[in-house]
Formats: structure tokens, sequence, C-alpha cells
């Protein structure tokens, strides 16, 4: 193997670790930071804020209205895994719509919250992520997680 090669080896694998390091950091610190508010943005900039409903993180300065916040929640609650999710003692702790921006021919940009990701939480154990399609209407995709902690 070349100097070269070991360098980009190295690099690629340091990579890999710190974000490793800094992801595991940030799910323990929105466990720890959530107060079960729907709009805590906790550590991601997952949520939603303020009276007229600023998205947090990346995105500081969109406004995002009651009313999509409301349609956003009322899909994912018609799907039926939510629903059981909900039953089993989960409750929405978050909601970030994802807004994608086209560029036009003429170069014109449109901006669009074609999707949305709901958090579900349930106790400090464990966690649901749904992804919700707002054109179709739809839940595509739901990832639970849950934590292990013991206490000493």
């Amino acid at each position: 193997m070349k100097h070269t090669d070991r360098k980009y080896v190295v690099l690629i694998l340091s990579a890999v670790i710190i974000s490793a390091v800094l992801g595991v950091t940030a799910l323990t610190a929105y466990a720890a930071n959530n107060g079960g508010n729907p709009t805590n943005p906790g550590p991601w900039g997952l949520g939603l804020r303020g009276g007229g409903r600023m998205l947090g993180g990346w995105g500081r300065g969109v406004e995002v209205s009651e009313a999509c916040n409301e349609t956003v929640i009322s899909i994912a609650r018609s799907d039926q895994d939510v629903q059981n999710l909900l039953a089993q003692g989960y409750s929405i702790t978050a909601v970030t719509p994802i807004i994608k921006f086209t560029v036009e021919a003429d170069g014109s940009v449109v901006t669009k919250a074609t999707n949305a990701i709901v958090i579900l939480e349930k106790d400090t154990t464990a966690r649901a992520a749904v992804w919700v399609d707002i054109d179709a209407k739809k839940v595509t995709r739901i990832v639970t997680f849950t934590t292990t902690v013991t206490q000493k």
C-alpha cells in the first residue's frame, strides 16, 4: 500500500470515528434535553417554535404555519403503525418539515415542503422517526430507536 493510500484510509477512518462520536453525543443531548414539548427543537433543530412556528437549526428564519404543522401531525396520526406507537405510550415531541428547493430553467427558485419528519418519544428509552409525504398524505417510513439504561 502506498503512503498516499494510507493517508486516505486514515483520513476516512478518522472522519467515520468523529461522525460516530458526534452522533452519539447529539443523541444523548437530545434524550436529556427534550422536555416532552412538541415545539421543543432539541439540539438538532428538530421541531417548531415561536408564535409563527419558527423552524430551528439550519433553517432558522423559515416560517412554518400552524396549519402545516397540524396537517403533518394529522397525516401521521392517520397511519395505523403510528396509532399503535401512540397507544403504546409514545407522544409527538417534534415536527420538522423537509423543504425542497428546485431551480427552474429560467434560474428562479421554487421552494416547497414536500415531506416532514415527526419525532415520537416514549419515556427516555424509545424514539421513533416518522417520515410523512405531505403531497401523498401518507407515512412512508418509520424508524424506531430504543435505549437501554442501566442505573448503578
